[in-house]
Protein backbone atom coordinates (compact mmCIF):
# COMPACT_ATOMS: atom_id res chain seq x y z
CA UNK A 1 0.00 0.00 0.00
CA UNK A 2 3.23 2.41 0.73
CA UNK A 3 4.41 1.30 -2.30
CA UNK A 4 1.52 2.63 -4.18
CA UNK A 5 1.02 5.72 -2.79
CA UNK A 6 4.69 6.63 -3.26
CA UNK A 7 4.45 5.58 -6.78
CA UNK A 8 1.21 8.12 -7.01
CA UNK A 9 3.25 10.85 -4.77
CA UNK A 10 6.13 11.00 -7.59
CA UNK A 11 3.93 10.56 -10.31
CA UNK A 12 1.86 13.65 -9.53
CA UNK A 13 5.60 15.61 -8.26
CA UNK A 14 6.39 14.88 -12.14
CA UNK A 15 3.15 16.10 -12.92
CA UNK A 16 3.28 19.17 -11.13
CA UNK A 17 7.30 19.96 -11.82
CA UNK A 18 5.96 19.57 -16.05
CA UNK A 19 3.08 21.96 -15.69
CA UNK A 20 5.51 24.28 -13.47
CA UNK A 21 8.26 24.29 -16.28
CA UNK A 22 5.69 24.55 -19.06
CA UNK A 23 4.36 27.73 -17.78
CA UNK A 24 7.31 29.05 -17.14
CA UNK A 25 8.38 28.25 -20.68
CA UNK A 26 5.25 29.90 -21.99
CA UNK A 27 5.46 33.15 -20.14
CA UNK A 28 9.44 33.25 -20.44
CA UNK A 29 9.97 32.46 -24.61
CA UNK A 30 6.52 32.53 -26.08
CA UNK A 31 4.76 35.57 -24.30
CA UNK A 32 4.71 37.12 -27.18
CA UNK A 33 4.01 34.69 -29.79
CA UNK A 34 0.77 34.08 -27.93
CA UNK A 35 -0.22 37.31 -27.24
CA UNK A 36 0.40 38.08 -30.70
CA UNK A 37 -1.68 35.10 -32.42
CA UNK A 38 -5.07 37.00 -34.21
CA UNK A 39 -7.44 34.63 -32.43
CA UNK A 40 -6.42 34.80 -28.86
CA UNK A 41 -9.85 36.75 -27.97
CA UNK A 42 -8.81 37.79 -24.23
CA UNK A 43 -6.15 39.54 -25.17
CA UNK A 44 -7.36 40.92 -28.58
CA UNK A 45 -10.17 42.43 -26.06
CA UNK A 46 -7.68 43.73 -23.45
CA UNK A 47 -5.71 45.61 -26.42
CA UNK A 48 -7.96 46.98 -27.91
CA UNK A 49 -8.31 49.09 -24.90
CA UNK A 50 -4.96 50.09 -25.14
CA UNK A 51 -3.86 53.45 -26.46
CA UNK A 52 -1.46 51.80 -29.49
CA UNK A 53 0.75 53.82 -30.45
CA UNK A 54 1.44 55.61 -33.92
CA UNK A 55 2.87 54.48 -37.38
CA UNK A 56 4.99 57.39 -38.64
CA UNK A 57 6.66 58.93 -42.12
CA UNK A 58 8.43 61.46 -40.56
CA UNK A 59 6.82 63.30 -37.64
CA UNK A 60 3.31 62.81 -39.39
CA UNK A 61 1.78 60.06 -38.34
CA UNK A 62 -0.02 57.63 -40.97
CA UNK A 63 -1.85 54.95 -38.43
CA UNK A 64 -2.92 56.06 -35.25
CA UNK A 65 -5.22 55.55 -32.03
CA UNK A 66 -8.09 57.95 -31.07
CA UNK A 67 -10.29 58.12 -27.93
CA UNK A 68 -13.59 56.37 -29.01
CA UNK A 69 -16.81 56.87 -27.31
CA UNK A 70 -17.47 52.84 -27.23
CA UNK A 71 -16.43 49.61 -25.31
CA UNK A 72 -12.72 49.83 -27.22
CA UNK A 73 -11.67 52.89 -26.11
CA UNK A 74 -9.72 53.58 -28.80
CA UNK A 75 -10.27 53.70 -32.62
CA UNK A 76 -7.20 52.52 -35.18
CA UNK A 77 -7.14 55.39 -38.02
CA UNK A 78 -5.23 55.56 -41.25
CA UNK A 79 -4.32 58.79 -43.00
CA UNK A 80 -4.22 58.43 -46.76
CA UNK A 81 -5.14 55.21 -46.02
CA UNK A 82 -5.11 53.30 -49.93
CA UNK A 83 -1.46 55.06 -50.45
CA UNK A 84 0.31 53.27 -47.06
CA UNK A 85 -2.35 49.95 -46.76
CA UNK A 86 0.35 47.73 -48.40
CA UNK A 87 3.26 48.64 -45.78
CA UNK A 88 0.96 49.60 -42.97
CA UNK A 89 -1.66 46.78 -43.07
CA UNK A 90 -5.03 46.98 -40.82
CA UNK A 91 -5.62 46.22 -37.24
CA UNK A 92 -9.53 44.61 -36.81
CA UNK A 93 -11.16 43.22 -34.14
CA UNK A 94 -12.45 40.52 -36.34
CA UNK A 95 -9.59 40.09 -38.41
CA UNK A 96 -6.94 40.49 -36.66
CA UNK A 97 -3.95 42.29 -37.95
CA UNK A 98 -1.60 43.19 -41.34
CA UNK A 99 1.43 45.09 -42.59
CA UNK A 100 3.45 47.15 -40.01
CA UNK A 101 0.53 46.32 -37.08
CA UNK A 102 1.10 42.62 -37.57
CA UNK A 103 4.78 42.40 -37.05
CA UNK A 104 5.46 45.59 -34.66
CA UNK A 105 2.42 44.50 -32.51
CA UNK A 106 4.28 44.25 -29.23
CA UNK A 107 6.04 47.54 -30.06
CA UNK A 108 2.73 49.63 -30.63
CA UNK A 109 0.88 48.20 -27.49
CA UNK A 110 3.60 48.37 -25.36
CA UNK A 111 4.32 44.99 -24.50
CA UNK A 112 7.65 44.57 -25.97
CA UNK A 113 10.25 43.05 -23.91
CA UNK A 114 12.10 47.02 -24.14
CA UNK A 115 9.43 49.17 -22.87
CA UNK A 116 9.31 47.28 -19.80
CA UNK A 117 10.52 49.77 -17.86
CA UNK A 118 8.07 51.95 -19.00
CA UNK A 119 5.11 49.28 -18.03
CA UNK A 120 6.51 48.98 -14.45
CA UNK A 121 6.44 52.79 -14.37
CA UNK A 122 3.00 52.60 -15.52
CA UNK A 123 2.03 50.24 -12.96
CA UNK A 124 3.53 52.31 -10.16
CA UNK A 125 1.77 55.26 -11.36
CA UNK A 126 -1.69 53.76 -12.13
CA UNK A 127 -1.20 55.32 -15.56
CA UNK A 128 -3.02 53.12 -18.67
CA UNK A 129 -0.38 51.10 -21.03
CA UNK A 130 0.46 53.27 -23.73
CA UNK A 131 2.31 52.06 -27.22
CA UNK A 132 5.51 53.01 -28.32
CA UNK A 133 5.95 54.81 -32.25
CA UNK A 134 7.39 52.90 -35.09
CA UNK A 135 8.72 55.43 -37.53
CA UNK A 136 9.32 54.61 -41.32
CA UNK A 137 11.89 54.65 -43.48
CA UNK A 138 9.55 55.69 -46.67
CA UNK A 139 9.67 59.03 -48.48
CA UNK A 140 6.44 60.78 -48.28
CA UNK A 141 6.81 62.56 -51.93
CA UNK A 142 8.13 59.26 -53.26
CA UNK A 143 5.81 57.23 -51.68
CA UNK A 144 2.74 59.57 -53.35
CA UNK A 145 4.28 59.54 -56.44
CA UNK A 146 4.23 55.77 -57.16
CA UNK A 147 0.70 55.72 -55.91
CA UNK A 148 -0.62 57.87 -58.05
CA UNK A 149 1.80 56.84 -60.93
CA UNK A 150 -0.23 53.43 -60.60
CA UNK A 151 -3.59 54.41 -61.03
CA UNK A 152 -5.58 52.69 -63.08
CA UNK A 153 -2.82 49.84 -63.40
CA UNK A 154 -2.37 47.16 -61.67
CA UNK A 155 1.23 46.64 -60.54
CA UNK A 156 3.57 47.84 -57.78
CA UNK A 157 6.56 50.25 -57.36
CA UNK A 158 9.74 49.85 -54.93
CA UNK A 159 12.43 52.58 -54.21
CA UNK A 160 15.39 52.04 -52.36
CA UNK A 161 17.94 54.28 -51.28
CA UNK A 162 21.24 52.33 -52.35
CA UNK A 163 23.77 53.24 -49.72
CA UNK A 164 21.69 52.19 -46.99
CA UNK A 165 19.05 49.60 -48.02
CA UNK A 166 16.25 52.50 -46.39
CA UNK A 167 13.34 51.29 -49.10
CA UNK A 168 11.70 54.90 -49.51
CA UNK A 169 8.38 53.96 -51.02
CA UNK A 170 6.37 51.06 -51.30
CA UNK A 171 3.09 51.32 -53.66
CA UNK A 172 0.66 48.26 -54.86
CA UNK A 173 -2.40 48.83 -56.55
CA UNK A 174 -5.42 47.90 -56.48
CA UNK A 175 -5.02 49.34 -52.73
CA UNK A 176 -7.32 48.77 -49.98
CA UNK A 177 -9.06 51.46 -47.33
CA UNK A 178 -7.40 49.82 -43.87
CA UNK A 179 -10.24 52.31 -42.34
CA UNK A 180 -13.02 49.82 -42.99
CA UNK A 181 -11.20 46.74 -41.46
CA UNK A 182 -10.31 48.97 -38.51
CA UNK A 183 -13.72 49.61 -37.83
CA UNK A 184 -15.87 48.90 -34.73
CA UNK A 185 -18.87 47.93 -36.62
CA UNK A 186 -18.92 44.09 -36.95
CA UNK A 187 -21.09 44.33 -39.34
CA UNK A 188 -19.25 46.65 -41.76
CA UNK A 189 -16.19 45.04 -40.58
CA UNK A 190 -17.37 41.54 -42.19
CA UNK A 191 -18.94 43.04 -45.77
CA UNK A 192 -15.91 44.80 -46.43
CA UNK A 193 -13.62 41.68 -45.85
CA UNK A 194 -15.86 39.19 -48.16
CA UNK A 195 -15.89 42.10 -50.50
CA UNK A 196 -12.06 42.66 -50.50
CA UNK A 197 -11.36 38.68 -50.55
CA UNK A 198 -13.49 38.06 -53.30
CA UNK A 199 -11.80 40.92 -56.14
CA UNK A 200 -10.13 39.49 -58.24
CA UNK A 201 -7.49 41.90 -58.58
CA UNK A 202 -6.09 40.86 -54.54
CA UNK A 203 -6.10 44.48 -53.10
CA UNK A 204 -5.41 42.85 -50.10
CA UNK A 205 -2.02 41.60 -51.70
CA UNK A 206 1.26 43.66 -51.29
CA UNK A 207 2.42 42.98 -55.18
CA UNK A 208 5.79 44.60 -54.28
CA UNK A 209 7.22 41.40 -51.83
CA UNK A 210 4.20 39.05 -51.89
CA UNK A 211 3.70 38.33 -55.31
CA UNK A 212 6.27 36.79 -57.82
CA UNK A 213 6.52 37.39 -61.64
CA UNK A 214 8.81 36.52 -64.53
CA UNK A 215 11.57 39.53 -64.60
CA UNK A 216 11.90 39.61 -68.51
CA UNK A 217 14.46 41.55 -69.72
CA UNK A 218 15.28 43.43 -66.53
CA UNK A 219 17.35 40.12 -65.51
CA UNK A 220 19.82 40.95 -68.18
CA UNK A 221 21.26 43.20 -65.45
CA UNK A 222 22.14 39.93 -63.80
CA UNK A 223 22.86 38.18 -66.63
CA UNK A 224 25.00 40.93 -67.49
CA UNK A 225 27.03 40.75 -64.31
CA UNK A 226 27.76 37.45 -64.21
CA UNK A 227 29.30 37.78 -67.81
CA UNK A 228 31.32 40.94 -66.94
CA UNK A 229 32.23 39.12 -62.96
CA UNK A 230 33.38 35.78 -65.60
CA UNK A 231 36.37 37.84 -66.89
CA UNK A 232 35.31 36.37 -70.64
CA UNK A 233 33.71 39.77 -71.23
CA UNK A 234 34.08 42.93 -71.53
CA UNK A 235 31.23 45.65 -72.09
CA UNK A 236 32.81 45.94 -75.85
CA UNK A 237 32.94 41.91 -75.62
CA UNK A 238 31.72 41.01 -79.66
CA UNK A 239 28.31 38.19 -78.76
CA UNK A 240 26.02 36.70 -81.57
CA UNK A 241 23.17 38.41 -81.48
CA UNK A 242 21.15 37.01 -84.89
CA UNK A 243 16.89 37.98 -84.96
CA UNK A 244 16.76 34.13 -84.21
CA UNK A 245 18.77 31.78 -82.10
CA UNK A 246 18.70 28.17 -82.55
CA UNK A 247 18.23 26.47 -79.41
CA UNK A 248 19.22 23.11 -78.79
CA UNK A 249 16.74 20.00 -78.11
CA UNK A 250 14.13 22.28 -79.60
CA UNK A 251 13.07 23.14 -82.65
CA UNK A 252 11.58 26.55 -81.52
CA UNK A 253 14.42 29.23 -81.61
CA UNK A 254 15.10 32.63 -79.26
CA UNK A 255 14.02 35.70 -81.17
CA UNK A 256 13.92 39.15 -80.42
CA UNK A 257 10.84 41.13 -80.10
CA UNK A 258 11.30 43.51 -82.92
CA UNK A 259 11.89 40.41 -85.18
CA UNK A 260 15.93 41.83 -86.09
CA UNK A 261 19.09 41.45 -85.46
CA UNK A 262 20.52 43.56 -82.31
CA UNK A 263 21.13 46.84 -83.48
CA UNK A 264 21.48 45.80 -87.24
CA UNK A 265 24.55 43.50 -86.28
CA UNK A 266 24.76 39.34 -85.90
CA UNK A 267 27.64 40.02 -83.75
CA UNK A 268 26.52 43.24 -81.22
CA UNK A 269 28.81 44.15 -78.18
CA UNK A 270 27.30 43.56 -74.83
CA UNK A 271 26.66 47.55 -74.41
CA UNK A 272 25.03 47.37 -77.91
CA UNK A 273 22.91 44.29 -76.59
CA UNK A 274 21.64 45.82 -73.15
CA UNK A 275 20.83 49.31 -75.02
CA UNK A 276 18.33 47.09 -77.71
CA UNK A 277 17.69 44.54 -74.84
CA UNK A 278 18.06 41.75 -77.26
CA UNK A 279 17.41 38.33 -76.62
CA UNK A 280 19.76 36.52 -78.83
CA UNK A 281 22.52 38.25 -77.29
CA UNK A 282 21.74 37.14 -73.91
CA UNK A 283 20.61 34.04 -74.64
CA UNK A 284 24.18 33.20 -76.06
CA UNK A 285 25.87 34.30 -73.02
CA UNK A 286 23.79 32.32 -70.99
CA UNK A 287 24.41 28.93 -72.49
CA UNK A 288 27.94 29.90 -72.31
CA UNK A 289 28.00 30.99 -69.13
CA UNK A 290 25.68 28.08 -67.92
CA UNK A 291 22.96 27.93 -65.53
CA UNK A 292 25.28 27.51 -62.17
CA UNK A 293 27.22 31.22 -62.47
CA UNK A 294 23.47 32.74 -63.91
CA UNK A 295 22.05 31.22 -60.45
CA UNK A 296 25.54 31.87 -57.98
CA UNK A 297 24.69 35.67 -59.38
CA UNK A 298 21.57 36.36 -58.66
CA UNK A 299 22.22 34.87 -55.09
CA UNK A 300 24.48 37.88 -54.73
CA UNK A 301 21.70 40.17 -55.22
CA UNK A 302 19.22 38.72 -52.92
CA UNK A 303 17.30 35.42 -54.99
CA UNK A 304 17.06 32.48 -53.08
CA UNK A 305 16.58 34.67 -49.78
CA UNK A 306 14.17 36.41 -47.69
CA UNK A 307 14.83 39.98 -48.20
CA UNK A 308 12.56 41.61 -46.13
CA UNK A 309 11.38 40.68 -42.54
CA UNK A 310 9.48 43.39 -41.60
CA UNK A 311 6.48 42.34 -43.31
CA UNK A 312 4.62 39.53 -42.97
CA UNK A 313 4.33 36.64 -46.18
CA UNK A 314 7.41 38.07 -48.05
CA UNK A 315 8.42 35.77 -51.21
CA UNK A 316 11.23 34.35 -52.17
CA UNK A 317 12.64 35.42 -55.78
CA UNK A 318 13.87 32.42 -57.41
CA UNK A 319 16.35 30.87 -59.96
CA UNK A 320 15.41 27.25 -61.69
CA UNK A 321 17.13 24.59 -60.48
CA UNK A 322 18.46 22.60 -63.25
CA UNK A 323 17.44 24.47 -66.51
CA UNK A 324 18.90 22.40 -69.72
CA UNK A 325 20.72 24.13 -72.66
CA UNK A 326 17.40 26.34 -74.09
CA UNK A 327 15.89 26.28 -70.36
CA UNK A 328 18.90 28.78 -69.59
CA UNK A 329 18.90 30.95 -72.57
CA UNK A 330 15.28 31.70 -71.57
CA UNK A 331 16.52 31.64 -67.86
CA UNK A 332 19.26 34.31 -68.86
CA UNK A 333 16.66 36.74 -70.17
CA UNK A 334 14.45 36.24 -67.12
CA UNK A 335 11.62 33.89 -68.33
CA UNK A 336 11.25 30.05 -68.20
CA UNK A 337 11.00 29.68 -64.31
CA UNK A 338 12.68 32.70 -63.20
CA UNK A 339 10.62 34.80 -60.43
CA UNK A 340 11.18 37.90 -59.21
CA UNK A 341 9.38 40.30 -56.97
CA UNK A 342 9.27 44.01 -57.44
CA UNK A 343 11.89 44.51 -54.26
CA UNK A 344 14.29 41.74 -55.59
CA UNK A 345 14.50 43.99 -59.13
CA UNK A 346 15.08 47.23 -57.03
CA UNK A 347 17.86 45.68 -55.06
CA UNK A 348 19.32 44.40 -58.25
CA UNK A 349 19.68 47.78 -59.32
CA UNK A 350 20.64 49.35 -55.59
CA UNK A 351 23.24 47.27 -55.82
CA UNK A 352 25.00 48.27 -58.97
CA UNK A 353 24.15 51.83 -57.77
CA UNK A 354 26.49 51.01 -54.22
CA UNK A 355 29.60 50.02 -56.23
CA UNK A 356 28.54 46.35 -56.36
CA UNK A 357 27.37 46.17 -52.66
CA UNK A 358 23.89 44.75 -51.78
CA UNK A 359 22.25 46.60 -48.76
CA UNK A 360 19.68 44.59 -46.56
CA UNK A 361 16.65 46.61 -46.87
CA UNK A 362 14.34 47.91 -44.44
CA UNK A 363 11.20 49.95 -43.42
CA UNK A 364 11.40 50.39 -40.13
CA UNK A 365 14.07 53.34 -39.14
CA UNK A 366 13.21 53.31 -34.87
CA UNK A 367 11.12 52.80 -32.49
CA UNK A 368 10.53 55.12 -29.45
CA UNK A 369 8.72 54.94 -26.37
CA UNK A 370 5.82 57.14 -25.40
CA UNK A 371 7.81 59.85 -23.83
CA UNK A 372 10.06 59.50 -27.09
CA UNK A 373 12.78 57.50 -25.80
CA UNK A 374 14.66 55.53 -28.75
CA UNK A 375 14.55 51.95 -27.36
CA UNK A 376 15.98 50.60 -31.28
CA UNK A 377 17.14 51.90 -34.43
CA UNK A 378 17.87 50.12 -37.71
CA UNK A 379 21.86 50.62 -38.67
CA UNK A 380 22.06 49.58 -42.50
CA UNK A 381 23.50 46.71 -42.59
CA UNK A 382 25.58 44.88 -45.53
CA UNK A 383 23.77 41.61 -47.34
CA UNK A 384 26.02 40.72 -50.45
CA UNK A 385 29.16 42.25 -52.96
CA UNK A 386 27.30 41.27 -55.71
CA UNK A 387 29.78 42.35 -58.16
CA UNK A 388 33.25 44.10 -58.32
CA UNK A 389 33.10 48.38 -57.84
CA UNK A 390 34.79 47.82 -61.46
CA UNK A 391 31.95 45.67 -62.58
CA UNK A 392 29.44 47.93 -61.32
CA UNK A 393 30.78 50.91 -62.94
CA UNK A 394 30.54 48.83 -66.09
CA UNK A 395 26.87 47.91 -65.93
CA UNK A 396 26.31 51.43 -64.86
CA UNK A 397 27.66 52.88 -68.02
CA UNK A 398 25.58 50.27 -69.90
CA UNK A 399 23.00 51.25 -67.88
CA UNK A 400 22.86 54.66 -69.06
CA UNK A 401 23.50 54.38 -72.39
CA UNK A 402 19.62 52.38 -71.95
CA UNK A 403 17.91 55.63 -70.94
CA UNK A 404 19.99 57.75 -73.45
CA UNK A 405 20.21 55.58 -76.66
CA UNK A 406 17.90 52.80 -75.93
CA UNK A 407 14.79 51.43 -74.52
CA UNK A 408 14.92 53.19 -71.32
CA UNK A 409 14.23 56.73 -73.25
CA UNK A 410 11.14 57.32 -71.34
CA UNK A 411 12.55 57.15 -68.51
CA UNK A 412 15.25 60.23 -68.88
CA UNK A 413 15.36 62.71 -66.43
CA UNK A 414 16.56 66.51 -68.00
CA UNK A 415 20.04 67.39 -66.49
CA UNK A 416 20.06 63.96 -64.56
CA UNK A 417 22.27 60.80 -65.50
CA UNK A 418 19.70 58.14 -65.25
CA UNK A 419 20.59 54.66 -65.38
CA UNK A 420 18.37 51.71 -66.53
CA UNK A 421 17.04 49.02 -67.90
CA UNK A 422 13.47 47.88 -68.94
CA UNK A 423 11.45 44.95 -69.57
CA UNK A 424 8.83 42.43 -70.96
CA UNK A 425 7.87 39.50 -69.62
CA UNK A 426 5.31 36.74 -70.77
CA UNK A 427 4.09 33.94 -69.22
CA UNK A 428 1.56 33.08 -72.10
CA UNK A 429 0.01 33.76 -75.53
CA UNK A 430 -3.63 34.33 -73.48
CA UNK A 431 -2.30 36.75 -71.45
CA UNK A 432 -0.57 40.58 -71.40
CA UNK A 433 2.68 41.08 -70.86
CA UNK A 434 4.54 42.46 -67.56
CA UNK A 435 6.02 45.75 -68.53
CA UNK A 436 9.03 46.49 -65.95
CA UNK A 437 11.59 49.45 -65.47
CA UNK A 438 14.50 49.58 -63.19
CA UNK A 439 16.64 52.08 -62.94
CA UNK A 440 19.00 54.38 -60.20
CA UNK A 441 19.52 58.29 -60.56
CA UNK A 442 21.67 60.14 -60.38
CA UNK A 443 24.25 57.97 -62.42
CA UNK A 444 27.38 59.35 -60.79
CA UNK A 445 26.20 59.43 -57.00
CA UNK A 446 22.95 57.07 -56.71
CA UNK A 447 20.65 58.61 -54.03
CA UNK A 448 17.57 56.22 -55.27
CA UNK A 449 16.69 52.92 -57.22
CA UNK A 450 13.57 52.46 -58.18
CA UNK A 451 11.81 48.84 -59.97
CA UNK A 452 8.52 49.29 -61.29
CA UNK A 453 5.85 46.47 -62.23
CA UNK A 454 2.75 46.96 -64.44
CA UNK A 455 0.56 43.99 -64.85
CA UNK A 456 -1.80 43.34 -68.24
CA UNK A 457 0.09 45.68 -70.22
CA UNK A 458 -2.51 45.58 -72.79
CA UNK A 459 -0.77 47.36 -75.50
CA UNK A 460 1.74 46.69 -78.39
CA UNK A 461 4.79 44.71 -77.46
CA UNK A 462 6.87 47.44 -78.70
CA UNK A 463 5.39 49.97 -76.37
CA UNK A 464 6.37 47.92 -73.59
CA UNK A 465 9.78 47.10 -74.12
CA UNK A 466 10.41 50.46 -74.89
CA UNK A 467 9.56 51.32 -71.24
CA UNK A 468 6.42 53.66 -72.41
CA UNK A 469 4.29 52.06 -69.35
CA UNK A 470 6.78 51.60 -66.36
CA UNK A 471 9.53 53.85 -66.91
CA UNK A 472 7.48 57.31 -66.79
CA UNK A 473 6.04 56.09 -63.27
CA UNK A 474 9.98 55.11 -62.45
CA UNK A 475 10.88 58.75 -63.82
CA UNK A 476 8.29 60.77 -61.30
CA UNK A 477 9.52 58.60 -58.10
CA UNK A 478 13.26 59.53 -58.82
CA UNK A 479 12.19 62.69 -59.47
CA UNK A 480 9.82 63.18 -56.41
CA UNK A 481 13.30 62.02 -54.13
CA UNK A 482 15.95 64.10 -56.17
CA UNK A 483 14.12 67.41 -55.60
CA UNK A 484 14.28 67.34 -51.98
Amino acid sequence: MNSAIRRLAVAAMILMLALMANSTYLQAFRANEINGRNDNNRVRDSQFSVNRGPILIGSTPVAQSKPSDDRFKYQRTYASGPVYAPVTGFYSYLFGRGGIELTMNAELNGSDPSMAFRRIIDVISNRPQQGGSVTLTLNAAAQQAAYSGLAGKTGAVVAIEPKTGRILAMASRPSYDPNLLASHDSEKVGAAWKNLNADKDKPLSNRAVQELYPPGSTFKLVTAAAALSSGKYTPESKVNSPAELPLPQTTVPLVNEDGKNCGGSNSATLTVALRYSCNTAFGTVGMDLGPDALREQAAKFGFGARPLTELPSVATSQFPGDPNEPQTAQSAIGQFDVRATPLQMAMVAAGIANKGEVMKPYLVQNVKTPDLKTVSETKPESLHQAVTPQVASQLTAMMVDVVANGTGKPGAISGVQVAGKTGTAQTSKDRPPFAWFTAFAPADDPKIAVAVLIEKADVARDDVAGGRLAAPIAKKVMEAVLSQ
